[in-house]
């Protein structure tokens, strides 16, 4: 029987059981991954079966029905590791559960790689070789080959062991290890290579930063003050606001470059056009929403759900339309070299061949996915919309400052460096005693200071409280992953191409 409360419908407990059951099966899949991995077989084996159909008669079929299934498997896993830093700040803070989670990034994935995947892809991932030093079709078809296959293969090991990798940097070390074995060193434009090495530091320090210094500011002008909902209204449109211009802005700049390429005042224009509509909508909405609202932190950040759930489906388009080129671009690369048997830096993505980079992308997520959503969202350090609200905000504002100064970045390094960021901000106030679990101080606007609680700490016992807010063991995980990230591939490259060169040349 459906019930209404406040004249709302009431989901009744057929529903819920529906919903209970549907996250039973998504947590049985993520906690059995052998169930999974014969499902990942069965979606590899059809895309065999249907590039083998496709392909008939045409010349290095061989070379396109295995770089089929290599592009397949490099796609499940870009789902299973990649995606997690989208979705998962918003599942950590409650504002979706793991079933919305999936499915919003699911839906936007698969839009953003179909609708702004774009029709030509660079082959050379970041220009890090020279083609034209390549010495035939068939070398460069096993370099590409290999470089795919080792990408894969390093972030299936990092997704085993729960680490967050840029799947970017993978396949730029498996070109470059696969590249050195093929053509010698000098192929290589280490120009390039130098800026990728830099963005290690760059991407995680920057997305840090930017974080924590919109969570600094939130606190000290909505939290810590008096009158919490004055506060509110103020702010929070202007807030929300910021978001929606900041990623209308991102998704010009990043989510739809492969379809058209804005000029820079038109990408201004764009954000502050999002900026002014969105606060004309929202100011009024808040400050209905405030009257009569409890005057408390948790009342406050109820205010980040529906901005956080938006700004996970976009950053999830923005990632499909961007990161299916880490898939599709040396599977495009293999169709055209054994179609035509020519090298090119540029080349048309074939409709079967986009479909197998986002239909990849979407299983890997879905069979794998909870376990990084999870290492994201919970693990590193707890989420709440406010500091979930902040990581998103700052993988927009990152990438689009570093596109501006043609930094190359990784939106995987600055979306985690920003959940870090905002940890170990919460450990700065929890040793000053401006968050919960510190000593007891006086915060602005308060008359007194803060009662002591049962979170109050004993002399000692602050540095046992400071590890529990960021993991350490998640950190140097984390980063010895990203370290090892695109030496890693270029080594498992390298062998990968000269085992390929015995036996196939």
């Amino acid at each position: 029987m459906t019930t209404y409360v406040n004249g709302l419908k009431e989901t009744t407990t057929k529903d819920l059981s529906k919903f209970y059951k549907l996250e039973r099966t998504i947590h049985d899949l993520s906690s059995k991954p052998v169930l999974g991995i014969g499902i990942a077989a069965i979606f590899l084996s059809i895309i065999w079966l249907a590039t083998h159909t496709l392909t008939a008669g045409v010349e290095n079929q061989a070379f396109i029905v295995a770089a089929g299934v290599i592009g397949g498997y490099m796609a499940l896993n870009i789902g299973a590791n990649d995606v997690a830093n989208n979705v998962g700040p918003a599942f950590g803070a409650k504002s979706l559960t793991m079933v919305g989670a999936l499915i919003i990034a699911a839906i936007f994935e698969t839009a953003g790689a179909v609708l702004a995947g774009g029709d030509v892809v660079k082959t050379i991932s970041k220009d890090i070789i020279d083609p034209s030093l390549i010495p035939n079709t068939k070398v460069f078809m096993m370099l590409m080959m290999s470089a795919l296959l080792s990408a894969a293969m390093w972030i299936n090991l990092a997704t085993f062991f729960g680490a967050p990798v840029s799947t970017t940097h993978s396949i730029v070390g498996g070109v470059l290890g696969s590249g050195i074995a093929a053509a010698g060193a000098t192929v290589v434009n280490w120009g390039v290579m130098t800026k990728i090495a830099a963005s290690w530091v760059i991407s995680p320090v920057l997305g840090g930063i930017v974080a924590a210094m919109f969570l600094a500011f939130i606190k000290n002008r909505v939290l810590y003050q008096k009158d919490t909902i004055a506060a509110a209204k103020h702010w929070v449109p202007i807030l929300v606001s910021l978001m929606a211009g900041v990623f209308a802005a991102y998704l010009s700049v990043k989510g739809l470059k492969r379809v058209w390429t804005p000029e820079p005042w038109m990408v201004v224009v764009i954000g502050a056009g999002f900026f002014a509509a969105t606060y004309a909508v929202v100011k009024p909405l808040i400050a209905k929403r405030s009257q009569g609202m409890a005057n408390t932190k948790k009342t406050i950040r109820g205010l980040f759900h529906i901005p956080l759930i938006c700004a996970a489906a976009l950053l999830s388009f923005a990632h499909g339309a961007n990161d299916v080129a880490n898939a599709v671009g040396p599977l495009a690369a293999i169709v055209n070299a054994a179609s035509t048997g020519a090298v090119t830096a540029n080349v048309g993505i074939p409709a079967w061949v986009l479909f197998v980079g986002a239909a990849g992308i979407t299983m890997g997520l879905m069979l794998f996915g909870p376990k990084l959503i999870r290492t994201v969202g919970v693990k590193i350090t707890r989420m709440n919309p406010m500091r979930a609200y902040c990581v998103a905000l700052s993988a927009a504002i990152t990438v689009i400052v570093a596109s501006a100064f043609g930094l190359p970045v990784s939106s995987t390094h600055i979306a985690v460096g920003a959940v870090f960021g905002i940890g170990f901000l919460r450990e700065y106030h929890s040793s000053k005693g401006t968050h919960m679990g510190g000593y007891a101080k006086k915060a602005p606007g308060l008359s007194s200071p803060r009662p002591p609680s049962k979170w109050d700490l004993l002399p000692g016992e602050e540095k046992t409280r400071r590890k529990k807010l960021v993991r350490r063991q998640y950190l140097w995980s984390i980063i010895a992953a990203w370290l090892i990230t695109v030496p890693l591939s270029a080594l498992f490259a390298g062998g990968i191409y000269i085992a390929l060169n015995e036996f196939v040349i």
